[in-house]
C-alpha cells in the first residue's frame, strides 16, 4: 500500500503537535513505522489520505458499536445543531440521558454527565474519598482509567509495595495513596487492606480490562472482592469506559452479576463524540455539588451533540436486545477463524474474547493477569500489525488493545479478515 500522503501529514503534524499526536497510541511507538491519517469511515470501512480501504476493528477504540456513521446517530446529531450546539445551561436531552443510563444500569441511582472516561474516573474517585473520609486507594496492575494523576502508578520493588509514578510530573505523594494489587488475585487485595486498615477509601477496577489486552476478572474474585468492600467499607468502582454497552446493555457488571458501589461511562454513551459519566448510589452520588460538597464542574458536561448522538445510541440499545446475539456470533465466528489459523500453523498463542471485545496474544501461556500479559512477544505483534495493515485491515496499534467487532462487521469481513490473519501469520512466524 502507499502510504506518501500519510507520511507527508506526519512530517508536518510533528512541526505542530507533541509527537504529531493527540494521543500517544496513535503514534504508532510500539509497532514502528509513521501512523495512518484517515478522513472518512463508513460502516465497517475507514478510508485514508491516500485511498486505501481497511476494515476496521478499533472503532475509535470502542464507541464505534454500530460501526462508523451510522444513520440513525447522524440524523440525531443533525436534528441537535439545528438546535444549538452549546447552551451552558440544562437542557432536556440530559435528562434523558440520565434516565436510559439507569434504566439499562440498575446499580446507577443518579449519574453525572462528564466529557471523558479520565475525568469520569477520576471524579468517582474523590467523591469516593469524601464519602468514606478515607485517603487510599487500590488499583489493578494492568488496568488503565485514565490519565489522572493518581493512575499513572506502576508497582514498586515489591509484589506489594507503594506504587511509584510511570510519568514525569506525578508526585510522590500522588503515588503514595495509590496501591496495586494483582488483577485476579485476592490475597493482594486483603494483604494491601491489612497494611492500610480502615484507610482505603475504594478500590477501582476494569471488570473487563481492555488495556493490557482482554482480560475478564475471575467471578468468584469479584464476588470476594465486592464482599471485601462491604466488610471494610470501601466504595467498590467498576471502570466501564470500554466495557460499558459493549459486552451487553448492562456492561460487564450484567453478565458478571456483580452491583459496584460507581460506575464510569464513556465511549458508547458517546455514540462517537467526546463524553463520560459516572454514577451509582443515591447517597454516595448526592455528595455531589451543587446537591452536596464534593465539588466537580465541567462547562461542556451535558453537551447537547454529545447527548444527542449518546441518547440515539443508547435507545437503539434498548429497542435492538438482539445486537448483543449478534454480536456474539460475528465476534465467534471470527475467534474460531483466528484459531483454525493457529492450529494449521502449530501454533497455540492465547486468544481472549468477551463479547465483542477480543485480543490475540503472542504468547502461548494463559492470560489473566498482567504478567502473563506482558509475556507476549511484542515485536513480533509489531510485524503481524504491519503485514495486516498492508493487507487491508486495521488492527490496534499495540498488542496491549483491544479489537472491537461491530454490528455491521459482515460475513464477508470476518473472511478477509480470517484470510488475512492467517497469511499475516505464516510470514511473521516462518
Amino acid at each position: 500500500m502507499d502510504f506518501t500522503n500519510s507520511n507527508n501529514l506526519f512530517s508536518e503534524a510533528k512541526r505542530y503537535i507533541p509527537g504529531g499526536v493527540n494521543s500517544p497510541v496513535r503514534a504508532f511507538k510500539s509497532v514502528g513505522g509513521n501512523p495512518v491519517f484517515f478522513e472518512r469511515g463508513v460502516g465497517s470501512k475507514m478510508y485514508d489520505v491516500d485511498g486505501n480501504e481497511f476494515i476496521d476493528y478499533i472503532g475509535s477504540w470502542g464507541p464505534h458499536l454500530f460501526g462508523h456513521n451510522p444513520p440513525f446517530i447522524k440524523s440525531a446529531l443533525i436534528e441537535a445543531i439545528d438546535n444549538g450546539t452549546s447552551f451552558g445551561a440544562p437542557n432536556e436531552l440530559e435528562v434523558k440521558m440520565a434516565k436510559i443510563i439507569k434504566e439499562l444500569v440498575p446499580s446507577v441511582e443518579l449519574v453525572r454527565m462528564v466529557n471523558s472516561g479520565t475525568e469520569a474516573t477520576m471524579s468517582a474517585i474523590r467523591v469516593a474519598r469524601a464519602y468514606t473520609n478515607k485517603e487510599k486507594i487500590i488499583k489493578f496492575e494492568g488496568c488503565y482509567h485514565g490519565h489522572a494523576d493518581y493512575f499513572l502508578i506502576k508497582a514498586g520493588s515489591g509484589a506489594l509495595t507503594l506504587g511509584v509514578p510511570t510519568s514525569p510530573g506525578v508526585t510522590k505523594s500522588n503515588a503514595a495513596d495509590t496501591l496495586l494489587a494483582d488483577f485476579n488475585n485476592i490475597e493482594s487485595v486483603k494483604n494491601l487492606i491489612n497494611q492500610n486498615k480502615d484507610n482505603i477509601a475504594a478500590i477501582i477496577i476494569e471488570p473487563i480490562a481492555g488495556n493490557m489486552g482482554v482480560i475478564k476478572a475471575d467471578e468468584n474474585f469479584l464476588v470476594q472482592l465486592r464482599n471485601l468492600c462491604n466488610e471494610e467499607k470501601i466504595v467498590l468502582i467498576f471502570d466501564e469506559v470500554m466495557s460499558g454497552f459493549r459486552v451487553a446493555a448492562g456492561g460487564a457488571q450484567e453478565i458478571l452479576g456483580i452491583e459496584p458501589d460507581l460506575t464510569t461511562f464513556g465511549k458508547i454513551i458517546g455514540g462517537g463524540l467526546p463524553v463520560g459519566a459516572f454514577g451509582g448510589k443515591k447517597a454516595i452520588m448526592q455528595m455531589i455539588a451543587p446537591e452536596g460538597q464534593v465539588y466537580q464542574a465541567g462547562t461542556l458536561s451535558g453537551n447537547p451533540l454529545a447527548m444527542a448522538a449518546g441518547y440515539a445510541a443508547l435507545s437503539y440499545i434498548k429497542e435492538h436486545p438482539e445486537i448483543y446475539v449478534q454480536l456474539e456470533k460475528n465476534s465467534s465466528y471470527l475467534e474460531q477463524g483466528f484459531k483454525e489459523n493457529l492450529k494449521k500453523l502449530n501454533k497455540n498463542f492465547a486468544i481472549n474474547r468477551v463479547g465483542s471485545m477480543l485480543c490475540m496474544f503472542f504468547t502461548e501461556a494463559e492470560v489473566n493477569d498482567y504478567k502473563s500479559a506482558v509475556s507476549s512477544n511484542t515485536e513480533l505483534y509489531a510485524k503481524y500489525f504491519h503485514e495486516m495493515l498492508n493487507a487491508g485491515i486495521y488492527l490496534p496499534p499495540a498488542q496491549f488493545e483491544a479489537m472491537f467487532i461491530s454490528t455491521v462487521h459482515s460475513l464477508n469481513d470476518l473472511d478477509n479478515t480470517i484470510k488475512a490473519h492467517y497469511n499475516s501469520l505464516k510470514k511473521v512466524i516462518n
